[in-house]
């Protein structure tokens, strides 16, 4: 199945065009479609790899744990998530039950690539001066499978060097935020949130606000 998503449309119309969206089967055990949010004139573009289990509920982007964590990282880089528009490279969350409990699910290659048309139609509107990817998965689909986060975090590259069609910007990534509050030590978790934050602080370089 394709993506259904329309020609000159503005970001409202993609919006309610996306929850309509059969390009994959994922849709199947979602609540509903996730779509991006954020101002139509923002420099800065963020996306993560698929809504949660709060985001599923709700509608709407990086409004669970890690969201509340990513609020504070953007703050501690002085970049605004207000002025920032962020999204998910897959629209709708994928889980498998564990008793009561909803268990999220790494999207498959296929999936992912179903559903990046809407993600370049975001792009497209937005035409941004950063994409940041949030995590390995965002990375390797927006960059491609030889893109390690580890490694190559906080580097800059051209849209042409990347996966995307026709978008203009610098594309980076950082470690998603949901992997800072997976690690125990507080000592690492530490560690880690400053390696993000430095990397954020480089995107607020880049986008002169620093």
């Amino acid at each position: 199945m394709v993506a259904n998503v329309p020609d000159d449309a503005d970001l409202g119309e993609l919006r309610r065009a996306a929850e309509t969206c059969r390009g994959c089967g994922i849709y199947r055990d979602a609540t509903q479609t996730v779509f991006g949010e954020g101002p139509d004139s923002a420099e800065l573009v963020i996306v993560g790899e698929q809504p949660g289990d709060r985001e599923d509920h709700e509608g709407r982007p990086f409004v669970g744990p890690a969201g509340r964590l990513l609020d504070e990282l953007l703050d501690d880089a002085g970049i605004d998530r207000g002025v920032t528009y962020v999204t998910n490279a897959v629209k709708h969350f994928k889980w498998i039950a564990k008793g009561k409990r909803r268990i999220h699910q790494r999207p498959d290659a296929g999936e992912i690539a179903a559903c990046r048309p809407w993600l370049e139609a975001e792009l497209d509107l937005l035409g941004p001066e950063v994409l940041l990817c949030l995590g390995a998965t965002a990375a390797k689909a927006v960059i491609g499978p030889s893109f390690r986060v580890t490694r190559d975090r906080g580097s800059f590259l051209a849209g042409d060097e990347t996966r995307l069609e026709g978008f203009g910007g610098a594309v980076t990534a950082t470690l998603h935020p949901s992997a800072l509050l997976r690690i125990r030590g507080s000592a690492d978790r530490r560690e880690a949130r400053a390696g993000v934050v430095a990397d954020l602080i480089a995107v607020a370089d880049r986008l002169g606000r620093a």
